[in-house]
């Protein structure tokens, strides 16, 4: 195998600093054109994509580190992952940055760089060719189908599992090179942190028994059973992680799902598609909808046949460009529980996919064109200036890329420029805009949705919202109703559904949805509050209950890390209904004073009257 020089080879006379400094000086290089590229999302926004879930709307990553939150962390499976240490990471940010979107942007720019040396670190031991080593860092550190997972908030699970699949690959370098039982449980240790960071990383004992082969060149027909018995502990790992992703429960629902026929077709025109992506990154979006009327027979035979030919080639060369083989098998494998035979998304393929994958294609290629270079005249100029411009090149287009990242608003316009038929982009962009209070742009957007899937329940709910903000009652109650036909658990929906009907007097409706909420969500406070206001204060005696009231309206309270002077109120109100007119009173004050505190003037004067209403009706009044 033809090695490069790699620094720790250097002979003395090329000077003290290069055989000490190289290493750290590409590592520093490294770091710059990362943050060159990426940290302009210091700037940016969250987005309403997943940033919802995994941050600015999540209770318990909003409190920071807690005991209690490690507990949730590592239990949770709701969002169809099963990520702690990922959710951990979350939560030491807002420790730290609180919702500020610029430190939670920064902590990924931070990972992916560190990400991008580790790389290099890896395959420069590996291999010892320095320089290849740092292109392929380089390419994958500046790649612009990097935006997408350094970029987007709610990727930390990429850039955070990155940092330890590279450090596996790295601590397994040094210990294929010196064993020591250290170093093998220091390799255990990163991968199993790696897991628990995104469960995408079970292929890497496949991959490492690769690497065993080239360029670690430890792989023999006699050492086969001896390597995989070594990693027993790694598969061991792997099998867990599998076990603990099956009990989250699916994102996908039967209706959503393909045969199994359309995803292996889809599978196969998915790893085409990255390879062009690879070589040529326009047109890059976030998602890409499955075509609506399913891929084409040609387009599937034809990624078929490529794939079947790149195989061919790169096994018949296995002998002569070993790197070939292990750098398409790297993009093949690690693929794989992305690739959709799995079906864990509503999407056909996504950027963020090959953030580890691509890998192997750089390595591929760089390794290839730096033994069909060998015999150039002045080959290390030329390569330089190439390499040079490459990185240059997708420099430029990666931080093109980024921007599309700076907020709702822009992402999802550009998605619409770079897709068709994509409802949930039309959907979010609809969220954005409504937000904004570009109620009307926001219903065109809902409508086009549900043009393209009518069976968005998320479409028709947010329709709803919309209808119902600007008065079109009967509207919004068709929607909601819309979207519970499709999914009977939806409880925002049962909840808006028991506001509209009570903005409609008909209490009856409302009082039965907020319950319906309430039985599928019981810790929902606002179906609580308007449940227990009900209770407290219908003109019609037989619906007030007030030691109903009084119980749901504590527990809105209890719920509220700082309760809010509506629910107080509505507390106030409960104790009256009950007769417990000292705590009614009390309740009352403190409400408008926390109004008049918060600038609240119309709660305020509304907790004034029920103080002056409570007092009025204490059994003591003659006294007060």
């Amino acid at each position: 195998m033809i090695r490069e020089a790699s620094a720790a080879s250097v002979p003395d006379g090329a000077g003290w600093w290069k055989r000490h400094w190289l290493a750290p000086a590409v590592c520093l290089a490294l770091a710059v054109i990362t943050f060159a590229v990426f940290g302009r999302t210091a700037g940016f926004q969250f987005v309403n994509y997943d940033d919802n879930k995994y941050v600015y709307d999540n209770p318990v990553v909003e409190r920071g580190l807690t005991l209690k939150g490690a507990a949730w962390a590592f239990t949770y499976g709701e969002i169809g992952h099963w990520h702690p240490l990922t959710w951990l990471s979350h939560m030491a940010d807002c420790q730290v940055y609180g919702l500020w979107a610029g430190g939670h942007h920064l902590t990924n720019v931070a990972l992916h760089t560190l990400a991008a040396m580790l790389l290099f670190l890896a395959l420069r031991e590996m291999t010892g060719s320095l320089w290849r080593s740092a292109f392929v860092a380089a390419v994958f550190a500046v790649h612009p189908l990097r935006a997408e997972s350094v970029a987007w908030i709610a990727e930390r699970k990429d850039v955070l599992s990155g940092v330890f699949f590279m450090l596996t690959l790295w601590v397994y370098a040094r210990y294929a090179r010196q064993p020591s039982r250290g170093r093998h449980l220091a390799a255990l240790a990163a991968f199993a942190l790696g897991l628990l960071s995104k469960n995408t990383l079970v292929p890497l004992p496949f991959l490492l028994l690769l690497l065993d082969w080239w360029p670690l060149q430890r792989l023999t027909p006699a050492t086969l059973w001896r390597l995989v018995k070594e990693k027993t502990p790694l598969f061991l790992l792997s099998v867990g992680s599998c076990v603990a992703t099956s009990l989250v429960p699916e994102k996908v629902p039967d209706a959503g799902r393909l045969s199994i026929l359309d995803r292996i077709g889809n599978a196969a025109v998915s790893y085409g598609i990255y390879l062009r992506q690879m070589i040529f990154p326009a047109g890059l979006a976030n998602p890409y909808p499955y075509p609506p009327n399913g891929l084409s027979f040609w387009s599937v035979a034809l990624a078929f046949v490529l794939l079947a030919v790149i195989s061919a080639i790169v096994v018949a060369c296995r002998n002569k460009r070993p790197y070939l083989l292990v750098g398409w098998l790297w993009y093949a494998g690690m693929l794989v529980p992305m690739i959709g035979l799995v079906q864990i998304s509503y999407y056909s393929h996504a950027d963020r996919y090959t953030y580890l994958p691509g890998i192997g294609l750089a390595l591929a290629g760089t390794w290839a064109v730096g033994d069909w270079s060998l015999r150039w005249k002045h080959r290390q100029a030329v390569l330089g200036g190439v390499a040079a411009m490459v990185i240059g090149v997708l420099m430029i287009c990666a931080w093109k890329q980024t921007v599309y990242w700076q907020d709702s608003e822009t992402l999802w316009t550009h998605t619409l420029k770079c897709t068709a038929g994509n409802s949930v982009a039309h959907y979010n962009l609809g969220l954005d805009l409504d937000h904004k209070g570009r109620v009307d742009e926001a219903i065109a957007h809902y409508q086009k949705a549900l043009q393209i899937d009518p069976g968005y329940e998320d479409s028709h709910y947010s329709l709803g919202n919309a209808f119902a903000e600007q008065g079109q009652l009967d509207e919004a109650i068709a929607q909601f109703q819309k979207a519970l036909q499709i999914d009977p658990g939806y409880a925002d929906a049962h909840f808006n559904l028991g506001v509209a009907y009570a903005l409609q007097h008909k209490t009856a409706e409302a009082m039965a949805h907020y319950r319906m909420a309430l039985g599928l969500q019981p810790a929902m406070p606002a179906a609580l509050n308007n449940l227990a206001w009900i209770l407290a204060t219908d003109p019609h005696a037989e619906i007030r209950n007030g030691p109903e009231a009084v119980r749901l309206a504590r527990r809105a309270c209890a719920l509220t890390q700082d309760a809010k002077p509506v629910m107080i109120g509505t507390l106030a109100a409960a104790c009256a209904e009950a007769g417990q007119f000292d705590e009614a009173i009390a309740a009352a004050q403190k409400a408008h004073d926390l109004a008049v505190a918060q600038g609240l003037d119309t709660v305020a004067a509304k907790n004034s009257k029920l103080l002056e209403l409570f007092r009025a009706h204490h059994p003591c009044h003659e006294k007060l």
